[in-house]
C-alpha cells in the first residue's frame, strides 16, 4: 500500500492540530479526508481536515495589483514558490498496537511529524470500528461548532467519502440514524446536519421522527 504525505505538523494539540504543506501536495487532500499522523512504530493519530488555507504574503498581495497578470508568473507563483498552504485537523481517534480506539489520544503529535492521507482501505478499517463514537468528536466540538468550521458540511462530506469507499448498502443508514441519536436533544444542529446530508445524498431519505 503506498503511502501519501501530504504535510507537516505545524501545532498540535490532543484534539487538533495545524499542517503546513506545499502547493504540489494540496492535490491529495482534501475537505473531510480522513488523515494520520504515524507519531511511533505502534501509535498514530487519526483525524479529519476540516479547513484549508491558502495564506497570502506581502508578495502575492503586491502582484494581485498589478492587471493583467503574466501566466507564467501566475504560474511560477503557484508552483515554484512556497506559497502558506494550512491545514486544520480534528482529531478523531487513534491506533496503538494495530488497535483503532475512536478517543482522543495520550499525547498529541509533535512538530513536524509527517501526515499522510488514508487510503480507502484505512478509511473502512477507521469506520467500521465500534458504533460511530468518533461522531462524538465532531458533533460536540466547539470549534466545529462555530464560523471556522461548517460541523454540517464536514460531517456529510466524511460519510460521502466513507460510503463510497465501503460501497455497501446500508453503511450510511446506521451512521445518520446513530447522528441523529446523539442530537436528539439538539433539534437546531440536528437539522442543519440533516439539510446538509440531503444535499450530499439526494437519493437518501433522511428519517429524523
Amino acid at each position: 500500500m503506498s503511502v501519501i504525505e501530504i504535510g507537516r505538523i505545524l501545532q498540535a494539540s490532543t484534539t487538533e492540530f495545524i499542517v503546513g504543506c506545499r502547493i504540489d501536495q494540496l492535490t491529495a487532500p482534501g475537505f473531510g479526508d480522513l488523515v494520520r499522523a504515524p507519531i511511533e512504530k505502534d501509535f498514530a493519530v487519526y483525524g479529519l481536515i476540516y479547513d484549508i488555507r491558502i495564506e497570502e504574503d506581502g508578495l502575492v498581495r503586491q502582484m494581485a495589483t498589478i492587471n493583467p497578470i503574466e501566466a507564467a508568473i501566475i504560474a511560477d507563483n503557484q508552483v515554484n514558490r512556497i506559497v502558506p498552504i494550512e491545514m486544520r485537523v480534528i482529531v478523531v481517534g487513534y491506533k496503538y498496537k494495530g488497535q483503532i480506539k475512536h478517543q482522543l489520544p495520550s499525547r498529541p503529535a509533535l512538530s513536524l511529524d509527517s501526515i499522510n492521507l488514508c487510503s480507502n482501505e484505512e478509511l473502512i478499517e477507521f469506520t467500521t470500528v465500534g458504533e460511530f463514537d468518533y461522531f462524538r468528536h465532531l458533533l460536540r466540538n466547539n470549534v466545529l461548532q462555530g464560523k471556522d468550521a461548517p460541523v454540517g458540511e464536514l460531517i456529510s462530506t466524511h460519510l460521502k467519502k466513507a460510503q463510497d469507499a465501503h460501497d455497501e448498502i446500508g453503511w450510511y443508514e446506521k451512521a445518520s440514524k446513530v447522528i441523529i441519536s446523539m442530537l436528539r436533544d439538539d433539534y437546531i444542529s440536528l437539522m442543519i446536519i440533516l439539510e446538509a446530508l440531503s444535499n450530499a445524498f439526494p437519493n437518501e431519505e433522511n428519517e429524523h421522527e
